[in-house]
């Protein structure tokens, strides 16, 4: 079905994907790195160490792959093998995760909402079953509390005050991470969110979420979006609209707000209008309907920072806007008919709902 040279290709993006993961892993969870110097250093026994983020994390990434890469075999749909993006930042001095996801790319026509359905929701259920599984045992297998200062043995220092000039960082919740916490994990051993990169398994469980999440977002061909498609074939394409809307309405709250400068404001205010305008070019909505759309978002948001001055969405979800409006687009392609899914189906659809309602994080990464 694949020629040896596809199967090299992608076997040689895996591994270097598998590579830069682990070259991530013994950054964030041992703070060691090739280009560090003594103590800092990512020798080769931290390096293997390092495998256990970043085989459960890539390997999450995988099996969600391999989930529609099977559904379309067995639905006769011609696609890819898997295509990963290694994305090491390391030689930079910036932190990455090693990779941007996967993707499969379809060469056959799909000419039902069954097959779109059943495609787009094999991966996100694969993955979370494993997601579930690396957590399940992250959580019942914490480390002693004192490993913590393996990886900062300053922190015994009684006069140590934090890192001067340094970002802090923290990892956001979400419903399913926070019950996981509640209900299996030692709480005299769990980590504050803010040292959970420390613990490789939570770490790869958690992105792991994040990646569901964001394949789950009820938008365009998302996954999200085939199931979305798949439950309510009259409506998808609304339903798509307003969520997109509702997407990047939250992550831009607070970008104008009226207790910035006079000056400022004439910056951003034409900027960031523009920048809605343009995330709505594959909307399918007529030019003058962008333009509305986006004035009376910047609009709204604006009145509500004025009356709650507080009010802050996550800035971080405006590039992830902007690729699905300009690049992807919010639309679903079209089959004929109107046909329902099966009850069984139906199910799976909703507890599809149900998963990404439990794994989105609104702040998943929080720099202060």
């Amino acid at each position: 079905m694949y020629s040896r040279k596809e199967y090299l290709r992608h076997g040689v993006l895996f591994f270097l994907t598998l590579i830069a993961a682990t070259l991530a892993g013994g950054e964030w969870v041992y703070g060691k790195s090739v280009f560090g110097s003594e103590e800092s250093a990512l020798t080769w026994e931290y390096f293997f160490k390092s495998f256990s983020y970043s085989i459960p994390f890539v390997g999450i990434l995988l099996i969600h792959e391999l989930g529609h890469l099977f559904t379309s075999i067995y639905h006769r749909v011609k696609c890819s093998l898997p295509f990963f993006i290694p994305a090491w930042f390391g030689f930079l001095g910036a932190p990455s995760l090693g990779t941007l996801g996967a993707v499969i790319r379809m060469k056959g026509f799909v000419n039902s909402r069954k097959k779109f359905f059943d495609i787009g929701v094999a991966g996100p259920l694969a993955g979370f079953v494993v997601a579930l599984g690396v957590l399940f045992y992250g959580f019942l297998n914490l480390p002693p509390a004192d490993y913590i200062y393996e990886v900062h043995p300053e922190y015994l220092d009684p006069n140590f005050e934090g890192y001067e000039g340094a970002i802090e960082f923290e990892l956001g919740q979400n419903l399913l991470f926070w019950m996981m916490t509640e209900t299996l994990a030692d709480p005299e051993r769990m980590p504050a969110m803010s040292e959970l990169i420390h613990y490789p398994y939570l770490f790869a469980g958690y992105l792991a979420l994040f990646f569901t999440a964001l394949n789950l977002l009820p938008i365009g061909q998302l996954d999200g979006g085939h199931v979305i498609f798949g439950l309510f074939p009259r409506h998808h394409e609304k339903i798509s609209l307003v969520a997109f809307t509702a997407f990047i309405f939250y992550a831009g709250l607070g970008v104008i707000s009226p207790y910035l400068s006079a000056s400022e404001l004439i910056f951003r205010i034409p900027l960031y209008v523009g920048f809605l305008f343009i995330c709505y070019f594959k909307s399918g909505l007529s030019i003058q309907n962008r333009i509305t759309i986006a004035l009376s978002i910047a609009a709204v948001q604006y009145l509500m920072v004025f009356f709650q001055p507080t009010l802050e969405g996550y800035q971080g979800w405006l590039l992830f806007a902007f690729l699905l409006g300009r690049i992807m687009g919010t639309r679903h392609p079209e089959v004929s008919g109107f046909k329902p899914l099966d009850p069984k189906r139906l199910w799976i659809g909703w507890l599809a709902i149900l998963i990404f309602a439990l794994c989105f994080s609104p702040q998943p990464f929080i720099f202060s």
